[in-house]
């Protein structure tokens, strides 16, 4: 469309015009991630809101072994829509497993997550968890109920470990002290 045609914005009854700051686009958003077959995500928008949940990427029926890393990366898509963009990406980085098929279901889920981030040129980080147990608790090797109680104690109310941690990890990220803001 010619730049000639566009309505020009109104002026009110008072001749201001509408407020710029509408204009401006909004600054993408922090994710963290708790990866896994139930994975924890935390959200923090440019206004400061944070926003949390679990997501399930369990295989369906008749589904192949790749399918959940298809839609695991169709709602990374949908999370950077919402946010308005995602700005930056933490996830705790694991370095010991229960087992060797969560083993290489973690994998599958840091090789996904890394080319996604590296195609949209999304800064990312792996980030230990014993450092953010230890920021969320002052232990380094706290269990579940720990990190749930720290949690819950900042006023958030996750519906599981899972999510609990990622908040963890976005409230570390974003912590002037503790991470990289």
């Amino acid at each position: 469309m010619d730049l000639a045609t566009l309505p020009k914005p109104s002026a009110d009854a008072s001749g201001a015009l509408p407020n710029p700051a509408l204009f401006r686009p909004r600054k993408p958003g922090i994710l963290a991630l708790d990866l896994g077959t139930t994975t924890g995500w935390a959200l923090r928008f440019d206004t400061g809101r944070i926003t949390s949940g679990v997501e399930t990427f369990k295989p369906r029926r008749f589904e192949g072994g790749g399918m959940r890393y298809v839609r695991f990366v169709d709602w990374l898509v949908e999370i950077a829509r919402h946010a308005h963009g995602i700005r930056r990406v933490v996830f705790e980085e694991v370095r010991r497993h229960a087992g060797t098929d969560a083993s290489h279901v973690y994998g599958g889920f840091i090789a996904t997550l890394t080319a996604w981030c590296e195609e949209h040129e999304i800064p990312y980080e792996g980030v230990p968890v014993g450092t953010i147990k230890r920021f969320a608790t002052g232990k380094g090797n706290a269990d579940k109920a720990a990190m749930i109680a720290a949690i819950q104690a900042r006023g958030f109310a996750p519906a599981d470990d899972n999510e609990a941690d990622a908040i963890a990890l976005l409230l570390w990220a974003t912590d002037a002290k503790g991470g990289r803001a």
